[in-house]
């Protein structure tokens, strides 16, 4: 039976962190010239505009599945100009590199809270790790609750940017390549992958394969760097 109040939270953070993350993109876009999302309403952290875009996957599936499960699966997008990514394919990656750009800040930003709740005292390191459970708390008040939270919220960055990191359509990772290509590869590369509407069906079947074995190393690097002279994994 699925914990339905601990399921609440991650979708909480769920719902916060995909905002985030597509408003970076969105954000970014702007920032080069196409100011699709923009118009969109996407260079927000209200999620109000995200969900009007695909409510499915940020309000349905992730529900769903924490019903389900306990956990949260869903997905977003943030809308853009194929004839703006032809003409300036650079501004284009760095522009899909801003999403999951957006979830590094945030382990950044949480990985300093822990750091100072533990410099406080409220915080200290749990005895075992896992998502959702990277920092634990025995002090009085809210403090076990923000060490939930705070986890929750490390933890969920860190699989949206990994993930959102692997170089296979349609993640972020593959539209960063054209940083690796000259004009004329980048041509090539474009086509071929907006040329292919099923490739995207087999680079995430392949996706979830490869995180597999990918996230679980990178977070306990990440952990492990939170706790010097404590060792996890």
């Amino acid at each position: 039976m699925p914990d339905l109040a601990a399921g609440l939270v991650f979708y909480v953070v769920f719902l916060f962190s995909t905002t985030l993350h597509e408003a970076a993109h969105a954000w970014a876009a702007k920032l080069g010239g196409d100011l699709t999302a923009y118009h969109g309403g996407q260079v927000s952290l209200d999620p109000r505009p995200h969900i009007q875009r695909e409510p499915f996957g940020m309000v349905i599936l992730p529900i769903l599945s924490v019903l389900v499960s306990g956990w949260p699966f869903g997905f977003a997008s943030a809308p853009y100009d194929r004839h703006w990514a032809v003409n300036h394919p650079k501004r284009a990656a760095w522009m899909a590199l801003a999403g999951p750009g957006a979830n590094v800040l945030l382990i950044v930003l949480m990985a300093a809270a822990i750091r100072a709740g533990v410099a406080a005292g409220v915080f200290h390191y749990p005895e075992s790790v896992a998502f959702g459970r990277v920092t634990a708390s025995e002090a009085a008040g809210i403090w076990p609750a923000m060490a939930v939270f705070v986890s929750a919220l490390f933890s969920m960055n860190l699989v949206l940017a990994t993930l959102n990191l692997l170089p296979l359509p349609p993640l972020d990772g593959s539209g960063a390549i054209p940083l690796l290509l000259d004009a004329r590869s980048t041509a090539r590369y474009q086509g071929f992958l907006w040329g292919q509407p099923w490739f995207g069906l087999i680079g995430m079947l392949l996706a979830w394969q490869v995180f597999r074995y990918v996230y679980h190393p990178v977070f306990l690097f990440a952990v492990n760097l939170l706790y010097p002279g404590v060792r996890y994994g």
